[in-house]
């Protein structure tokens, strides 16, 4: 009974009193105040709104639970990628009356369930593409009092006003001039023009070389490059998996200046024009798959070659050779069954620098240009088979090099001059007039150019980079687009090669580049 009594403290047993302990615990626990929410000291927060001012960054230190978050006078100027996916529930957001310049392209994503958004009152020129993609439930946008510039970058959000079913209210252009205090949603797409387009260096051929000719030869694609230095003709060959010229063949040439591909009947020949030792013309024969030489060209024809053109006139094969010896005359060739026969010769003793061939109006003509005299245009004579003297371009007495091209129904001469400016000359039915000069001192090549409807014009000199033009159709004229680093280039070759659409430049003093022209949508 002793032990019993000592086990009752004020008359409880002490089982009893471990219960009751227990319950005044629970009920001590139970009238413990909620834990306050986190909020940082920039913020005022309650469980599921937000209002900070002079924040320093976006509060990562919120109720996951808020909804509604309003910042106010913030010290930061940019928006970065997923500055508020730490608050998937965010339904009301107020950035007003901020110095917001930025916004990151995924500065909005994770917000899925987003209805408001206020960006007014900020300093936005321009807004990431398809910034509001993400926000699929967002019923209201306010833009209002901010600076923004309607250039290309503003144009996908034209687009987006005119097809979505959030509310915007009316925003208005501060820049360009032409849109200034222009609103937003009533800018026309057709005013934007924002397709923009740039050569850039694609390949380097680590040799020089003086005339580039592409060519199409069973269904592969091949290029021909004259390389005196090399003392060859080299042929390189486009690999369509590497995307790139690689070496493929060689002709020796001690002193080539032009190596001109045709294929005749399907038959692969090569005409190689030289300075020095004779020109000949090469055979390839696919059973060895290697060039041989087919015959040679009359060294007292052909004295000091310039120049190879390569036509058909009325299913008949040609080529003629501009000869710029003072003893020479420029020389037509005709392909009769096995080989090519000396068949005209023109313009003696003038120095022929360059030839064009033109075939408009069903009248085939030859252009000779010449650094003695103006350039000379023969005409076709179907009854005699042979070219007729025409006329002469009087207006560029020493032109370099004539090459020709067509714009609408007009058809024009570009001749490069190594003193003084070039001339774009426009036919007038009896007569060349000028349409414009362009300042080209050194200049020995020129071409005119289409690529996928733009037209281009490279101008090349041994004294300055080479300038790039392009044909502005409004004016009737070409404008300065792009220069490019080419040292001393003897030609210019344009030279599509699948998806990809190529300019060559040899250069008789560096290296050969090769360029890619390529389509920029500034818009995107």
């Amino acid at each position: 009974m002793a032990g019993l009594q000592a086990r009752r403290v004020s008359g409880l047993p002490l089982l009893a009193l471990s219960t009751l302990g227990l319950c005044l615990m629970l009920q001590v626990g139970a009238k413990r105040p909620p834990k306050t929410p986190p909020c940082p000291p920039s913020c005022s927060c309650t469980r599921d709104t937000a209002f900070c001012v002079d924040s320093k960054a976006v509060p990562r230190n919120l109720p996951s639970e808020v909804i509604s978050l309003t910042l106010v006078n913030a010290a930061f100027s940019e928006i970065q990628d997923g500055a508020f996916s730490h608050l998937p529930l965010l339904q009301f957001l107020l950035l007003n009356s901020n110095k917001f310049t930025l916004i990151g392209d995924n500065a909005f994503t994770g917000l899925s369930h987003l209805q408001y958004l206020s960006l007014a009152n900020n300093n936005l020129q321009t807004l990431p593409r398809d910034i509001f993609r993400p926000l699929d439930i967002l019923s209201e946008l306010d833009l209002r009092g901010n600076s923004l510039n309607c250039d290309c970058k503003v144009k996908w959000l034209v687009e987006w006003l005119a097809h979505t079913n959030t509310t915007v209210a009316p925003i208005y252009c501060a820049s360009p001039p032409r849109f200034q205090e222009h609103k937003v949603q009533d800018l026309p797409l057709r005013e934007f023009d924002c397709i923009t387009t740039d050569f850039v260096l694609y390949q380097t051929l680590s040799f020089p070389a003086v005339s580039a000719e592409p060519f199409l030869y069973s269904s592969d694609l091949y290029l021909a490059l004259a390389q005196p230095g090399a003392s060859a003709c080299t042929i390189l060959k486009w690999d369509y998996v590497e995307r790139q010229l690689r070496d493929y063949d060689r002709i020796p040439a001690p002193s080539a200046v032009h190596c001109k591909p045709m294929v005749v009947d399907s038959q692969l020949y090569v005409v190689v024009a030289q300075l020095f030792g004779g020109s000949y013309i090469y055979h390839w024969d696919p059973n060895t798959t290697r060039f041989t030489k087919l015959q040679d060209i009359d060294p007292q024809r052909v004295r000091k070659p310039n120049d190879l053109e390569a036509f058909r006139i009325d299913g008949d094969w040609y080529f003629a050779v501009a000869d710029s010896s003072k003893a020479g005359a420029t020389s037509l060739y005709r392909w009769h069954q096995n080989g090519f026969y000396s068949h005209q010769a023109l313009h003696p003793w003038h120095r022929d620098t360059d030839l064009e061939f033109v075939d408009g109006e069903g009248k085939p003509r030859l252009i000779v240009s010449s650094s003695s005299q103006a350039p000379v245009i023969y005409q076709w004579s179907r009854t005699q088979k042979q070219f007729v003297a025409q006329g002469e371009v009087t207006q560029v007495p020493d032109a370099q090099a004539v090459k020709h091209f067509r714009a609408g129904r007009d058809s024009y001469l570009c001749l490069s001059r190594y003193i003084g400016d070039s001339k774009i000359l426009r036919w007038e039915g009896t007569r060349f007039s000028e349409v414009q000069a362009l300042p080209s001192r050194g200049s020995l090549a020129l071409q005119p150019f289409l690529v996928g409807g733009r037209r281009y014009l490279a101008l090349g000199s041994d004294f300055s980079f080479t300038q790039i033009y392009q044909w502005d159709e409004g004016r009737q004229k070409f404008l300065r687009f792009q220069e490019l680093a080419v040292q001393a280039p003897r030609a210019f070759c344009y030279m599509p090669a699948g998806d990809a659409q190529l300019l060559l430049a040899p250069s008789f003093k560096g290296q050969t580049l090769v360029y890619r022209h390529v389509v920029v949508d500034l818009s995107a």
